[in-house]
């Protein structure tokens, strides 16, 4: 049998050890976001830069304005699609992050939670008479804890898929006003 603070300090190393796997695990997930961000960024730069660069030798070699114009307005929605197309991109890289997050955290205190009502119940075998109260108490305190929880994660979830539609809608609309913007430039040229 082990004493409490022999329990204790085994409890404590097992949620230590626990947090930074967890804390590891969250690290890189991140990194990996970061460089998917990073990648994402840099084959945009260059393909912008590449495709400015061609745009504006075709634009320096027009003939009249009305070509000037139908070149611009050519190269508005391409312009316009990728633009919506790196949103969505970058979207779902940050989606994917925060599922994960939300999936090691939750585990994490599914874990965590575990221990501790374990820990209790070895505690409470061991308490000395008269301490049921106590141990009824502090068995509450961890329930309303977990609830608590519980309940945050629900509201944080929906939280983010409210802002995950709210960038889909967004980006939609703008990939509407501008093929909208795009054809009527294109009349008009």
């Amino acid at each position: 049998m082990f004493t409490l603070p022999e329990q204790f300090s085994a409890a404590t190393k097992a949620n230590f050890d626990a947090q930074f796997a967890v804390f590891s695990a969250l690290t890189g997930k991140t990194i990996e976001s970061l460089e998917k961000v990073v990648e994402l960024n840099l084959t945009v730069a260059k393909t912008a830069f590449e495709e400015s660069n061609q745009a504006a030798k075709q634009l320096i070699g027009a003939k009249d304005v009305q070509e000037f114009f139908s070149l611009t307005a050519a190269h508005a929605q391409p312009s316009a699609d990728k633009a919506v197309a790196y949103a969505r991109h970058l979207a779902s890289i940050t989606s994917g992050a925060q599922a994960e997050f939300t999936k090691a955290a939750e585990a994490h205190v599914a874990d965590t939670n575990r221990k501790v009502v374990a820990f209790v119940d070895e505690i409470s075998k061991n308490a000395p008479a008269g301490s049921e109260n106590a141990i009824a108490l502090l068995k509450s305190a961890i329930g309303n804890a977990s609830a608590s929880y519980d309940q945050i994660n629900k509201s944080a979830k929906q939280v983010a898929e409210t802002l995950e539609a709210n960038l889909t809608t967004a980006v939609n609309q703008i990939s509407q006003a501008t093929t909208k913007a795009t054809s009527r430039a294109s009349k008009k040229a």
